[in-house]
């Protein structure tokens, strides 16, 4: 019997996503475990493999395909002992208006490969404002900064389809987006960005947290002269390793040491309870391309400086390759926003629910103290706990904030 293959849920929160890729292709033979397409989640582009072996028969979603929903059917898989014949019973789904999309893109196909058709020619676009054009064809132009408006697409109805694009990128054609709007009226030039599906969810989770978390906010400062003379001491004796400890990575130690003083604040909101973890896992954020991500690091509290920081390396690299695990990025129980690289000297973080709270880190700098009644220089870095109400009261979140104050400033309790 025919095997259908799924659009995955990848994600506990995931509804749809974009098929990016389709790695194997119709006719190919698939075994268990090979990776057959390229998934485009709210976090990451994540590779989707076999579950079970035979021929792709059939394609049912293109890739290049956006919004597609969990559970709907992309691919068909024949099994060994079996033909063509048996996907008569799967006639009805290939009618479906996804099928209907792939028909019309292996006609654009077709019609592309005729030389007089694919040569783009600048046009203005109509008033309408919207230009008809395959997914595909879509994300190429916005990866080469083309101008969709300016193609006359050779696909059914003028649609612009792949072929059009690349032909536009081979003969220089390089145009920076515009929209009708900018060619009748007067004003500044402008950019419209489409949003991919992870600034989507960016933008949904973090307006529901603003709207619906009650958050409290509690600032420190801690000096930083004792931690940076260890690290360098430590970095020097690690020299030979390759390893190398950032200021972050005690910051992560510090959070997690200060959450197992403080269980009362590892905890997050659940709707009519309250979860209080045992471990400190701490999400770390970590910019990429078109939004963020927060990685974690699991079980930090147990975890020396050294293995933090090779630990935290990899997770980002993976995070900026889009090579995550769900597993690697979903959870939590605490989350850490660092913007000290980037010269800022505080700031307030947005909670990411259900968690009860996020530090947010600034740059460590000079400053002017008062230490025993006398001014004197010390490098100091601002901290802000950003905390939801509902989970953690202000008593707890003061104590919490100021264990990992006291971890920071006396990093030797860190090593032992």
């Amino acid at each position: 019997m025919p095997v259908e293959i799924l659009m995955p849920a990848l994600s506990p929160t995931m509804k749809e996503g974009n098929l990016v890729r389709w790695v194997k292709r119709e006719g190919d033979e698939i075994s268990a475990g090979d990776v057959i397409a390229e998934i485009e989640t709210d976090k990451a582009t994540m590779e989707v493999e076999a579950v079970d072996e035979g021929k792709l028969a059939k394609i049912i979603v293109p890739e290049g395909t956006e919004n597609v929903q969990v559970n709907q059917l992309i691919g068909v898989i024949l099994e060994e002992d079996e033909d063509q014949s048996a996907l008569e019973g799967f006639e009805e789904r290939f009618s479906t208006p996804t099928q209907a999309l792939a028909a019309n893109d292996r006609s654009d196909a077709k019609k592309s490969a005729s030389p007089e058709k694919t040569a783009p020619s600048a046009r203005m676009p109509s008033t309408g404002g919207r230009v008809f054009a395959s997914p595909v064809a879509k994300r190429l132009a916005e990866q080469n900064n083309i101008d969709l408006s300016q193609i006359t697409g050779s696909g059914p109805k003028d649609r612009v389809v792949k072929a059009d694009v690349e032909n536009a990128i081979s003969s220089g054609g390089t145009v920076a987006f515009s929209t009708p709007a900018q060619m009748v009226q007067s004003g500044p030039a402008y950019t419209d960005i489409p949003l991919n599906t992870m600034r989507k969810v960016i933008a949904q989770r973090l307006t529901e947290s603003k709207q619906q978390v009650p958050h409290f906010y509690l600032s420190v400062d801690c000096e930083l002269d004792t931690l940076l003379d260890i690290r360098k001491k430590l970095n020097e004796s690690l020299a030979d390793e390759g390893l190398k400890i950032s200021v972050n990575d005690f910051v992560i130690k510090a959070c997690a040491a200060a959450l197992q003083k403080v269980p009362e604040a590892n905890a997050s909101w659940e709707g009519d309870f309250i979860r209080q973890y045992t471990s400190s896992d701490v999400s770390v954020a970590v910019a990429i391309e078109g939004g963020l991500i927060t990685p974690i690091v699991k079980a930090a509290h147990l975890k020396s400086l050294s293995q933090i920081s090779v630990e935290m390396k990899d997770l980002a690299f993976r995070a900026r390759e889009g090579k995550l695990k769900p597993e690697e990025f979903q959870g939590g129980s605490f989350s850490l926003s660092n913007l000290g690289m980037f010269a800022i000297k505080d700031f307030s973080a947005v909670i990411n629910p259900p968690q009860g709270a996020i530090l947010a880190v600034g740059a460590g700098e000079q400053r002017a103290i008062v230490k025993n009644g006398e001014l004197a220089i010390a490098t100091v870095m601002s901290c802000t706990l950003s905390v939801d109400h509902r989970a953690i009261d202000g008593a707890v979140g003061a104590e919490l904030i100021n264990a990992v104050k006291r971890y920071i400033e006396n990093p030797m309790l860190l090593l032992a």
